[in-house]
């Protein structure tokens, strides 16, 4: 088996650990099998330990649990807009002044403006981290909008 074609995901080597603890195998004899056959794509000792603990003590799905909180949903198409709008309009406006008109968070604000408008804040003011030729367009148009 070449490397490549060893590479299992964390589900396929959670049955395989499921597979061991049911023939009675101790979680170091799975990790030295796992590692001889898949080297370093095996899984570490320690999550072959957790997950044989849990096999061990009935469990019997594979698949990761559902976690807890709500999904990220706030990074929208519409909060994007509704964020530009704003900082445009003021670019010394603070996170949290943002955070509370959109009722987000903090966090999810700064994710928007850094990651999907590609901006930073530089002397209390927001301004693109670089313009692209379309921004220095808009720019232009902008400003001899502002002059008529």
């Amino acid at each position: 088996m070449s490397a490549e074609s060893s590479n299992l995901s964390n589900i396929e080597h959670r049955a395989v650990i499921k597979y061991f603890v049911k023939k009675g195998k101790t979680p170091k004899e799975i990790f030295e099998n796992m590692v001889s056959v898949l080297q370093e794509s095996a899984p570490s000792y320690t999550m072959i330990k957790k997950w044989a603990r849990l096999f061990q003590q009935g469990r019997e799905s594979c698949e990761d649990d559902p976690r807890p909180g709500r999904p990220v949903t706030v990074v929208t198409e519409e909060n994007v807009r509704k964020i530009e709008k704003l900082v445009l309009a003021d670019r010394r406006i603070k996170l949290w002044q943002i955070a509370e008109e959109l009722q987000i968070s903090k966090e999810r604000v700064v994710e928007i403006i850094h990651e999907h408008m590609n901006m930073r804040k530089i002397s209390a003011r927001w301004v693109p981290k670089m313009l692209t030729p379309f921004d220095k367009q808009r720019r232009l148009q902008t400003s001899k909008d502002f002059l008529e």
